[in-house]
């Protein structure tokens, strides 16, 4: 069992860095929800 399963998550990604798709599909395949993901440029 996974420490994200059954958990809702949102997701920040970074445009330079790891994109908010990635994280997002990443914690769906451990078991999370995710209800947002987006992906931001910090400068």
């Amino acid at each position: 069992m996974s420490i994200l399963a059954g958990k809702k998550c949102v997701v920040i990604g970074d445009r330079d860095g790891i994109p908010g798709e990635a994280i997002s599909a990443c914690a769906a395949s451990a078991g999370a929800e995710v209800i947002f993901s987006s992906t931001e440029c910090f400068v």
